[in-house]
């Protein structure tokens, strides 16, 4: 019998999350595959999400101490998860982050470069979240084929339909 307990030593709980809207605590590196949506959501009673390309005018089923918040919403490659995820951002700190970057001459869209978000802490109060731009890169081709294979129709998510089922 074996002193290895797992089938080896890098070995990983597999992710199965079509979503990355929680960062978790430390580094996460992605590559943005699409171009964003944006827009608003809030949560009803049932947990159950929903997003307007328009602030709200009313919000009925809302959730207790759950407001109406600004999102984009994105495909990418996440690294750790070794999977195309929809990463939802609802956090200004990342957006304003992103933002500089795009808007910065040398670094431009984040189609051609990874990013790590790193998060540190755990409560909201105390959670702080930086964001670093990886050097510009080609889209290797184990990227390109696990995106060719999950194609998405993020529009779906206004709808509050799965953006992985396109028709």
């Amino acid at each position: 019998m074996s002193d290895e307990f797992f089938p080896s030593e890098d070995y990983k709980i597999p992710v199965t999350n079509d979503y990355l809207n929680k960062f978790p605590q430390g580094d996460t590196t992605f590559r943005v595959l699409s171009k964003p949506i944006i827009g608003y959501v809030y949560f009803k009673n049932d947990n159950k999400p929903v997003r307007s390309r328009e602030v709200f005018e009313s919000t009925p089923d809302i959730k207790k101490d759950s407001t109406p918040r600004h999102f984009w919403a994105m495909t990418v490659y996440n690294f750790s998860a070794e999977r195309v995820q929809i990463l939802e951002i609802t956090q200004k700190s990342i957006m304003t982050a992103m933002k500089s970057l795009i808007d910065n001459k040398n670094w431009g869209s984040p189609l051609s470069y990874d990013l790590t978000v790193t998060r540190k802490g755990t409560t909201m109060n105390d959670t702080e979240y930086s964001i670093v731009p990886n050097p510009k890169t080609e889209l290797s081709e184990v990227v390109k084929e696990a995106y060719a294979k999950r194609p998405t129709n993020l529009d779906a998510l206004y709808e509050g339909l799965d953006p992985f089922e396109i028709k």
